[in-house]
């Protein structure tokens, strides 16, 4: 059964609110001069800090905490002592975590100092995307109203969606169905019930839509190695909203400017 009971929700939130400071936490650390597997290291202690388990480690043999993915890297770049971040890049920080058997999974896309016009554009479309996703995400619509609203902003905004890469379902696994494509037609697809978790994740490319694996056969990049983004957020579907379990307001109050004189 896809629908999760109320209490199984807390337990969904409880991961998710996990997460979501979790990659606050790792987004205080980012500038230039930081390596991808210093953000790792510190995601792993914080996650075990809080007495839950690194959700992607061990993954279907995944190595590490976080997927770092570094500008034209889409999703799954592997932390490294060799990647160290400069100013204008951007890094898409994707992180899971397992406490008491249920999972949470959110991820956001960081700039490094001062970035470029077009990528700060790629960046706000790209998190417009995903909330214009959630608006969707309600009892007796379907999953092909939330794919066409992810599309229609991002083609709208002249960027392209990946099609390769999809969110899901989540729970007791980290991939249940339904599968969450960022494209689709209006009206397709599965219908949604209200108490569904899924996470939504448009992935969305300053360029081309088109993505090749690089040879660690985990990393996703662009094949024209433009500047990809990915945002996401895991919500329960309701009958008038969606109820959204994790938040970017952990990364928003740690990120904000100091305005103490």
């Amino acid at each position: 059964m896809l629908e999760k009971t109320d209490q199984e929700i807390e337990w969904l939130r409880a991961s998710a609110l996990l997460v979501s400071k979790t990659l606050a936490e790792v987004g205080s650390l980012v500038c230039p001069g930081v390596t991808t597997f210093d953000l790792d290291k510190r995601a792993e202690e914080y996650i075990r800090d809080n007495g839950a388990k690194p959700g992607f480690k061990g993954y279907n043999g995944f190595p590490s905490t976080l997927c770092t993915s570094v500008n034209g890297q889409v999703v799954h770049g592997i932390p490294s002592r060799n990647t160290v971040l400069k100013e204008g890049d951007i890094v898409s920080v994707d992180c899971g975590v397992l406490w008491n058997r249920y999972y949470g999974d959110s991820a956001y896309t960081f700039s490094v100092g001062e970035v470029s016009e077009s990528t700060q554009k790629l960046l706000r479309v790209t998190k417009e995307c995903l909330f214009k996703g959630i608006e969707a995400a309600i009892a007796r619509n379907r999953i092909g109203d939330i794919a066409w609203a992810v599309q229609e902003h991002a083609e709208r905004n002249k960027f392209s969606v990946v099609r390769e890469l999809v969110g899901h379902g989540i729970g007791t696994d980290m991939h249940e169905k339904p599968e969450v494509p960022n494209y689709g037609r209006r009206g397709s697809g599965a219908r949604l019930r209200k108490n569904m978790v899924i996470c939504i994740e448009p992935m969305i490319n300053l360029g081309r839509k088109d993505v090749i694996e690089e040879k660690d056969g985990w990393t996703i990049r662009t094949k024209d190695n433009q500047p990809s983004a990915h945002f996401e957020l895991t919500v329960a579907i309701g009958e008038q909203k969606a109820d959204v379990l994790s938040t970017f307001a952990f990364i928003d109050e740690k990120l904000k400017p100091n305005l103490a004189s």
